[in-house]
């Protein structure tokens, strides 16, 4: 157990150190001059070198790269060149945003995705069956700044069911987060359905209903509750995909989360912010991969006995 766990940490360090190693090196292959970010246009060339000097601009590209390490084993992800806010407290401010957009978003995929995955299991290759996965289909070619686009036209700016855009209240969140649901729901439900579709046709199932069980009984709580093991990994996955920022959808309803930080970074040019976002999304990938395996330990007895 302590030798997995170190193998891990140490795989997760690698994870990390290659992604901050690929993200410094692609930022600073782009051209242009931060400088003049920093200092503007019409910024005077002793501006310019005062600042080439204050962000080591002018150093070998190794030697800021160790520089830039030095910061983030310290804690320090950087300030941002245009606003001069530190990265940091950037992300933390607009963290609650996204963590309510995407929290509320998986509420609701997955509370629509387990009856469907289960129920078309049951009664698969009939109608029903059928039906949802050319919907499960259809959701997943959607573009998502299109369905957001369509989403904000009709309930919001047509019917005025709900705020166009910005956030307020808890309530406003809840169009970003139904247009964010859609395009998972019928992923996640086709994949229940394929586990289960395995699990129903097991022994041990075929004993339950035996002994007599209800078929709900045997559906939502012997059959899923095996059925749910491989999606608990993806599910964590995207979650903490979600948790870096939802970029189309928060752009779209004008959003203050962090997928909105990113983009803006990327238009003003300014690498910590970029950095500083990918590195945050890489942590949460990363930390996601832990709490999978830990899950699967709740799911399945097992698992956390042979562990």
């Amino acid at each position: 157990m302590i030798k997995r766990f170190f193998r891990r940490l140490l795989a997760s360090l690698v994870t990390l150190l290659g992604t901050a190693f690929i993200t410094f090196f692609l930022l600073n292959a782009v051209p242009g001059d931060v400088a003049r970010v920093i200092a503007g246009a019409k910024a005077s060339p002793a501006v310019i070198q005062e600042i080439h000097a204050k962000y080591h601009l002018d150093d070998p590209l190794g030697r800021r790269f160790l520089l830039y390490l030095n910061q983030l084993v310290h804690g320090d992800l950087g300030y941002s060149y245009v606003t001069g806010q530190s990265v940091a407290e950037a992300i933390s401010a607009r963290l609650p945003t996204t963590l309510a957009l995407s929290g509320l978003a998986v509420v609701i995929w997955v509370a629509l995705a387990v009856p469907l995955g289960a129920l078309t299991a049951r009664f698969r290759d009939s109608w029903f069956d059928r039906s949802t996965l050319v919907l499960a289909t259809l959701t997943l070619s959607l573009p998502a700044f299109w369905l957001a686009r369509m989403m904000q036209y009709v309930l919001a700016y047509h019917l005025g069911w709900f705020p166009i855009g910005f956030f307020r209240r808890a309530g406003d969140l809840v169009l970003p987060a139904a247009s964010l649901a859609i395009l998972f729901v019928g992923y996640y439900a086709r994949l229940i359905h394929t586990n289960m579709v395995e699990v129903l046709d097991s022994p041990y199932i075929r004993a339950a209903r035996a002994k007599g069980a209800s078929e709900t009984r045997v559906l939502f709580k012997h059959a899923l509750r095996n059925a749910l093991i491989p999606v608990i990994t993806i599910l964590g996955m995207d979650v903490a995909g979600l948790l870096g920022g939802v970029l189309f959808i928060e752009n779209v309803f004008a959003l203050p989360g962090i997928g909105t930080l990113a983009v803006q970074s990327v238009f003003n040019l300014d690498p910590p912010v970029i950095m500083g976002s990918v590195l945050f999304s890489a942590t949460l990938v990363v930390g996601a991969n832990w709490l999978v395996d830990l899950l699967y330990g709740v799911i399945d007895p097992r698992i956390r006995s042979a562990g």
